[in-house]
């Protein structure tokens, strides 16, 4: 049934830096929004499981001793001025020279740095006494939260960048940011704003690649970006962005566009644009997302008169892209060539930050309030990543606004992370099962579109990227999927983290990549030998893609088919609603 959606009304220097891009969030991470109280709800750690872990850490009495008597030492040298300890170089939180030629803010510097380096070996020997990895890292998690807020920085008598900046002003920096945190308990949960949403339009500043709509069912439209080479690839490109958050991550700004470069190497793209369900759609699981991506192939296929298709998937866009192959290929259908994959994870087994959300109890609990919501939201799925990295996503922001009284920034790929979209609960239910249980590696334990998944079934040649930094998707996790799916694979290592890895465009001459031959199983013996290129992994993957894309044919003049017309411009209805239409 082909749905005609409503399309709402659409919105329109510190004493601390900002964060890079590479610390922003993934899509799949949804939405590094300010989480709504209750942590049980948010998926934050549940505080049963939290005080277990922190009681099991603090009370082993012979690295408690031990610790005791050391921050007591450091504490008596650091009072006596000739203790040594100091924050790191790159912690932007103490770069004002106060911190190390004032007495007082260099002792107190000195002791928080202490108190926090002596959690940090606490946790360490609460590992080392053989705690479940997961356990430890869900300890870490709190711990880095209360340490983070515990930091002076975070108080305006404790910042004397920010008491120089009231000085300065007479005060108005005060008063501004009086305002700004009244703003922020009342209308944003708490917590400071990341970005100023009204100064960007979808349509207008974000996403605005010439295109078109050329389908449209319940679950996705699917969009036909125009060429700009006078030939083109035989074989289209399908893109499969992640269910949770708008696609047009992928389609920022020009000179910010992975579908404008794409478009500009000569491919044929065509993009698929998830609805935004809501609990009417709770239902909504892998078997329709799976199909969407498949009917986003024929489309494509049928438009472009191309026998099959090349796809890219990206984080849980690469996870639904995989069930829908794995469908394909135990049918024996050859409709997609080839597959790429930007820092998707499709097995769990190996050790990351995630895992402090991987606890039964927790699971269960998120499965049973997305269940009895029928969604859950960008907000609350976002709120566990934006505490993993609390520093940057949090503080630095209440510093820059609540303190230092500046303004929210503008930032494109912030104005983005803040326009998320729900989760089915059927689909979230799932995606807990692929990240709790491993599911998709495991064979038969997930069944997609009647078929069981055997990811050993998949034989299509794939390109699988991770990021150096990723503390989302560990590249050497990512680097995994090589080893378990069945066609030959390359296999390419971006150098930043899980965002900026894909928002990538060449040019910078700070990006760089490592690529070597056949990945073996070993991820860290592949980067050893692995060589180190200038650029992004944008040019690697285009050239293999286009390798795979068949031949040259002159661009179309016009979008869509008879069977599949143009149903308005680009970007689409889907990727703008705030209230999804009802089917």
């Amino acid at each position: 049934m082909t749905t005609q959606p409503t399309t709402p009304p659409r919105p329109r220097s510190s004493g601390r830096p900002r964060p890079a891009a590479e610390d922003r969030l993934a899509p799949e991470d949804a939405s590094t929004s300010p989480p709504v109280e209750g942590g049980e709800d948010v998926g934050l750690p549940s505080p049963r499981g939290m005080i277990q872990g922190l009681v099991a850490t603090f009370t082993r009495p012979g690295p408690m001793a031990r610790e005791t008597v050391r921050l007591g030492q450091e504490g008596l040298r650091i009072l006596r001025g000739t203790d040594e300890i100091a924050p790191s170089p790159k912690d932007k939180r103490f770069a004002d020279p106060a911190w190390s030629s004032h007495p007082g803010y260099r002792r107190l510097a000195q002791s928080y740095v202490a108190a926090a380096a002596a959690l940090d070996r606490l946790v360490a020997d609460f590992e080392a006494g053989g705690a479940d990895w997961r356990e430890v890292e869900q300890v870490r998690f709190v711990l880095n939260a209360l340490t983070s807020a515990a930091a002076p920085t975070n108080t305006l008598l404790g910042n004397p960048a920010a008491l120089k900046r009231a000085f300065d002003t007479a005060g108005a920096s005060v008063l501004r940011g009086f305002r700004n945190a009244l703003h922020d308990l009342v209308r944003n949960g708490g917590l400071p704003r990341q970005v100023d949403r009204s100064a960007f339009t979808v349509g207008e500043d974000l996403g605005i690649t010439p295109g078109a709509v050329v389908h449209r069912d319940e679950v996705i439209e699917v969009i036909q970006y125009t060429p700009s080479t006078p030939r083109v690839r035989q074989r289209p490109l399908v893109i499969v962005p992640p269910p949770i958050g708008r696609f047009y991550f992928l389609d920022l700004r020009p000179g910010r566009s992975l579908v404008e470069y794409a478009v500009s190497r000569g491919l044929q793209v065509f993009m698929v644009s998830w609805r935004n369900p809501t609990r009417d759609q709770a239902e909504w699981g892998l078997d329709e997302y799976a199909q969407g991506v498949v009917t986003a192939v024929d489309v494509a296929r049928e438009v472009t008169g191309s026998a099959d298709a090349t796809t890219l998937g990206l984080c849980a866009g690469g996870q639904v892209m995989t069930t829908a192959l794995n469908h394909l290929a135990a049918n024996g259908d050859d409709r997609v060539h080839a597959a790429g994959y930007a820092v998707t994870l499709l097995d769990f087994s190996n050790r990351a930050p995630l895992g402090a959300f991987s606890g039964p109890r927790m699971l269960d609990v998120a499965r049973r309030n997305s269940a009895r919501r029928g969604v859950i939201t960008s907000r609350q799925m976002g709120s566990m990543f934006t505490w993993m990295r609390p520093d940057d996503l949090i503080f630095n922001y209440l510093v820059s606004q609540w303190l230092m009284g500046e303004d929210p920034p503008a930032f494109d790929i912030l104005a983005w992370n803040a326009d998320g979209t729900n989760l089915p609960a059927r689909l979230h239910e799932q995606f807990l099962d692929i990240f709790g249980q491993n599911a998709l590696v495991k064979p038969g334990a997930l069944r997609v579109l009647g078929t069981p998944v055997h990811l050993s079934r998949i034989t299509v040649p794939t390109f699988v990227t991770g990021a150096l930094t990723d503390h989302i998707t560990p590249w050497d996790g990512c680097y995994r999927t090589t080893q378990l799916l069945s066609g030959p694979s390359t296999f390419v290592l971006s150098y930043s983290g899980h965002i900026q890895s894909l928002v990538n465009p060449p040019g910078n001459p700070k990006s760089r990549y490592w690529t070597d031959g056949e990945p073996g199983p070993d991820p860290h013996a592949w980067r050893a030998k692995a060589q180190e290129h200038t650029g992004t992994w944008w040019e690697p993957w285009a050239d293999w893609t286009i390798e795979r894309s068949g031949d040259e044919v002159p661009a179309p003049e016009t979008l869509g088919s008879s069977a599949h017309p143009v149903l308005e411009p680009a970007p689409g209805s889907y990727v703008r609603d705030r209230v999804p239409a009802r089917a």
